[in-house]
């Protein structure tokens, strides 16, 4: 692996920040694409193994995965670098988003123009899963798992973590383990582990404790809720939305149910994680209960509470990774882990496709099936067109993301403008 310059690290790790729409899938796809495809960077043994040890943590795994690979480059200082860049781009757009939803509603135009990005985004993931699936699935079992974590998640609706646990019981087993790819465990970094977990542990719960202690009653039931979310949210943002929605609406009142689904919409045309929708609640609350202060505040301490805790995980956690895939057994575990993610991109892909080209959906229950399904009548025409112009326009911009975004931004904001060319 070539250690890249602290120049080269901040242009390319803010590039994926600005670039990371679509969730997960799509997110995970540029990563790939700028640290392993374009640049010799990291190997496609060491992001496959990054990749899965993220989905084995709490909260968003994209972010987590940026700064688990900032990491394995520069040390706690790039993990930091990698994640803060992965964030912030996301976290100024929905600031921005906010502040013109309060005073305007949702805008016709930026949701026309971000229909196109997305249709971009399904292109991007689909050829970002032929390219992991090609590297990860080699033998029958690895598509068997494959193929389980897909069934388990999008089919039967199984908790995140019971799939994974399964898939490494499963690795535990095989008769054939030997030591993994990785020929040498990377060098233990500086401090304890207990060390990093008690700073990293300190920095994200004594300003949450300090606001309790200080009577800012709204912005320390942010801080708690949002980080307990960051506890328990497996498998990504979407695996917790419904409990999102139903806590701030009827719990707290922060907002409305109809506040609560353009907060949904706008979060997920944006770039970074979708887990930034807990940033969009705090700041639309904060605004509503008392104008411009509170919505900076609240917006901070939704930051604070969401993102810290993925930096202890990981800090804490990484110097492990290498060791683990070292080990024949755990090893073989991990390599399991790997191929059942190659399904669970494949059902975050396929929920993401539903969402695109369908306004609503509903839950498929027969016996054990529990699975998405779209609703006929409620498919957007314009997106489904976009969705198959896109294929074409990557064609004609040779895989360069930036102009197949702003083509497809520009193609979703041509068909508001003449929806004749649709009917």
């Amino acid at each position: 692996m070539n250690q890249p310059s602290w120049t080269e690290m901040f242009r390319v790790f803010g590039r994926i920040g600005v670039l990371s729409f679509g969730g997960p899938a799509a997110q995970i796809a540029v990563m790939h694409k700028e640290l392993v495809e374009d640049r010799p960077w990291l190997s496609e043994e060491s992001f496959l193994r990054g990749l899965s040890f993220c989905m084995l943590l709490p909260g968003p795994e994209a972010m987590q995965l940026a700064t688990y690979t900032g990491w394995r480059m520069r040390g706690t200082a790039g993990g930091l670098l990698a994640g803060l860049l992965f964030v912030l781009p996301g976290a100024a757009v929905i600031a921005a988003l906010v502040w013109l939803y309060a005073q305007y509603g949702t805008l016709p135009a930026v949701q026309s123009a971000f229909l196109g990005v997305k249709a971009a985004v399904v292109v991007i993931i689909l050829q970002a899963l032929r390219r992991l699936a090609g590297k990860a699935l080699k033998h029958t079992l690895d598509w068997v798992l494959a193929g389980f974590g897909f069934a388990a998640l999008f089919l039967l609706n199984l908790p995140f973590p019971l799939v994974v646990l399964a898939a490494a019981c499963i690795g535990l087993m095989r008769k054939d383990a030997s030591p993994g790819d990785a020929a040498h465990s990377l060098p233990a970094r500086n401090g304890s582990t207990l060390r990093k977990i008690l700073v990293w542990g300190a920095l994200w719960l004594l300003p949450l404790i300090a606001l309790s202690l200080s009577g800012a009653e709204f912005l320390a039931d942010i801080g708690w809720f949002f980080s307990k979310l960051a506890v328990v949210t497996f498998g990504g943002a979407y695996a917790v939305l419904a409990y999102i929605s139903q806590t701030v609406v009827s719990q707290f009142g922060w907002i409305s149910a109809g506040q609560m689904i353009d907060a949904l919409g706008l979060a997920e045309t944006t770039p970074g994680p979708l887990i930034l929708v807990t940033q969009f609640v705090a700041m639309l609350s904060g605004l509503l209960k008392d104008g411009f202060g509170l919505f900076l505040a609240a917006g901070a301490v939704a930051l604070w509470a969401t993102f810290m805790p993925c930096f202890l995980w990981i800090f804490a956690a990484a110097p492990y990774v290498e060791r683990i895939a070292a080990h024949p057994r755990l090893g073989m575990a991990l390599k399991a882990v790997t191929a059942t993610v190659a399904g669970v991109i494949l059902n975050l892909s396929v929920w993401f496709l539903l969402h695109v080209a369908f306004s609503e959906t509903r839950i498929l229950e027969t016996g054990l099936l529990h699975m998405p399904a779209p609703v006929w009548n409620s498919m957007n025409g314009t997106a489904v067109l976009l969705v198959l112009l896109a294929p074409l326009a990557a064609w004609l911009v040779r895989g360069n993301m930036l102009l197949l975004l702003a083509a497809m931004a520009a193609a979703g904001l041509a068909l508001q403008e003449f929806p004749f060319a649709i009917s």
